[in-house]
């Protein structure tokens, strides 16, 4: 559930100036291998003019060393190459501006679609890349990403594509050395490990015009704890994510990088010190201030590095309060510090961020009160606080200037103890924010702050649980709320009253009002219902003949602990993705 939250707003980086190498290791994990494309960055140029005659003669030749076993480029004939698939040109000047000739089929699961993966495999092209492409003079736009080109260095003229802003050679196998004009390096996924790509550190040091490197999920086992000369003086986004680093003490590079907008360090297992911390301690045998020297050494950096725009130092292990130094981040939009070991409540200094807009702090053991300096982030979007034990009363002030608030999540560190924490607003507040998005669990939630939730129109995730309600308006206010929800869960609260036999919501799929006082007949749900939960009610009546029909797509039911009566209707056995019973 809390991932469905986590992810609904992260905010995606869209570039129409986005030059990527994104390379796959040389081996496939026959296990749980997938290949995933990148959407095109780049808006297309159209195809409006016949095309350049050097340039079509320049991809028959580029065409003549490919191996295409499925006949993907059998359009490539006759004389207008700006017809062929795969091929844009510039409808002022005719020029080729794409060429765009990724796998159709990128998504492999060797595990259980057979099917899929011959379609992929057919689908790759493969062979030699024809050096006749420098004739694309004007190319901006080149993805050659989830084929088959095993074994070929990445052909080093491709650096003198002086118009390229796109390169995207994503899971092809490719290998080699990375061209030195490069700005964007993406290489997830790539074995940079001792015995994968030695030395891969020097290699990409080399790169004087990087501005973003990503090096997640790339078997990093350490970094060095300095370097010679370091190029990395115009890099503004780092992502060393999802790897195995235990460096000690803290590589003190990292934090001379004066233009960095974007560090993260997320899913690894550091030791510590960092630089400028006398004490010692090793992964998962913290202090509980770690933290704090983690920010101690941004304040000691230069000036620049504090502009950091986005701080993801989720699951690295890290523990302790966080310190009032939190606020110096002033320019700070993304922070993520889930899943830590973090303890106490949050600073008032988080009123300085005013740039926030997104923080995730779920997972963790804080206990304490959230100031109400909250209510300062005016341009937060998204908030997860889930997964904590949080104390003391939420009010209006906490939420006075949250405008662009859209999603908001608060439950407790254990599922179904409730926290002794309150919300609750005055009865004739009228919220600033139109939310998408509620998760609220394991706490009171006032009769003022029900009410605010009747203004909330625009709702597609809606998770009440466990909040002490106690009403019986529910369908009125049903009859309110967006007919755009996706989910709906108000289980374990006291809403009391019968539902409309007929609900509304035409995308709603996952539906739980267990343990309420809900009564009558089993209402009708929409028909692209997967999950339907209303045990422990007082509902009543048989269960619908033609269930088929009206949940087709059914695959957990639990009408359990009901006054239900008549025969288990025959028709539950046509329900082919049926998974889940409980009568």
């Amino acid at each position: 559930m809390d991932t469905l939250y986590s992810n609904l707003f992260n905010p995606p980086y869209i570039s129409h100036f986005l030059l990527l190498l994104f390379l796959a290791s040389s081996y496939l994990h026959t296990s749980s291998h997938f290949c995933f494309c990148l959407v095109d960055g780049i808006p297309s140029t159209g195809s409006v003019r016949s095309c350049i005659e050097e340039e079509r003669s320049a991809l028959l030749s580029f065409k003549q060393d490919l191996k295409d076993p499925s006949g993907r480029l059998s359009s490539w004939a006759g004389r207008d190459c700006c017809q062929w698939q795969g091929i844009s040109c510039n409808n002022r000047t005719g020029h080729v501006a794409k060429v765009n000739l990724r796998n159709p089929f990128p998504y492999v699961f060797v595990y259980d679609d057979e099917w899929h993966e011959l379609a992929y495999k057919q689908s790759c092209l493969g062979g030699k890349i024809n050096p006749s492409l420098l004739s694309l003079k004007y190319l901006n736009y080149l993805d050659l990403s989830c084929n088959d080109f095993d074994g070929i260095s990445i052909p080093k003229f491709f650096g003198e594509l002086q118009s390229l802003r796109y390169l995207n050679i994503s899971f092809a196998l490719f290998s080699g050395e990375i061209p030195p004009s490069l700005e964007y390096i993406y290489l997830n996924g790539v074995d940079l490990s001792s015995t994968g790509v030695p030395n891969w550190l020097h290699h990409v040091n080399m790169v004087p015009s990087l501005l973003e490197l990503h090096l997640s999920n790339c078997f990093i086992e350490g970094l060095p704890l300095s370097l010679q000369k370091n190029n990395f003086t115009s890099l503004s986004v780092l992502d060393l994510s999802d790897n195995t680093i235990n460096t000690s003490p803290f590589p003190s590079w990292l934090f001379n990088l004066t233009s960095l907008r974007k560090l993260d360090l997320s899913e690894n297992t550091f030791s510590v010190p960092f630089p400028g911390s006398n004490s010692q301690s090793h992964w998962n045998d913290f202090d509980g201030e770690k933290i704090e020297e983690f920010w101690r050494s941004l304040s000691n950096c230069p000036n620049n590095t504090i502009a950091l725009e986005s701080l993801d130092l989720s699951s690295c292990g890290l523990e302790g309060q966080l310190p009032d130094s939190l606020g110096m981040l002033t320019s700070l939009q993304h922070l993520n510090l889930e899943n830590l070991f973090l303890w106490g409540s949050i600073p008032e200094s988080i009123g300085n961020l005013s740039s926030l807009k997104t923080m995730d702090l779920s997972s963790n053991n804080m206990n304490g009160s959230i100031p109400e300096s909250l209510g300062k982030l005016s341009e937060l979007v998204k908030l997860d606080l889930s997964w904590n034990s949080w104390e003391g009363i939420l009010t209006e002030a906490h939420f006075i200037n949250l405008t662009r608030l859209k999603a908001i999540s608060i439950s407790n560190m254990i599922n179904g103890k409730p926290m002794s924490l309150v919300l609750n607003v005055a009865y004739d507040w009228v919220p600033p924010f139109k939310l998408h998005t509620l998760n609220i669990g394991d706490c009171r939630v006032g009769h003022g702050f029900w009410v605010l939730l009747q203004s909330q129109t625009e709702l597609v995730y809606v998770s009440l649980h466990n909040t002490f309600i106690s009403d019986s308006i529910l369908e009125e206010w049903l009859s309110k709320i967006s007919s755009q929800v996706k989910l709906l869960d108000l289980s374990y609260n006291n809403f009391s009253g019968r539902l409309p036999l007929q609900l509304k919501f035409p995308k709603l799929s996952r539906i739980n009002l267990g343990h309420n006082q809900l009564e009558g007949p089993l209402p009708i749900w929409p028909t692209n219902a997967s999950f339907l939960d209303l045990q422990s009610n007082l509902f009543s009546g048989p269960i619908s003949s033609n269930l088929d029909q009206l949940m087709p797509q059914l695959e957990h039911l639990d009408v359990s602990e009901n006054h239900l009566n008549g025969t288990i209707p025959l028709s539950i056995c046509n329900m082919k993705d049926m998974g889940v019973i409980s009568l």
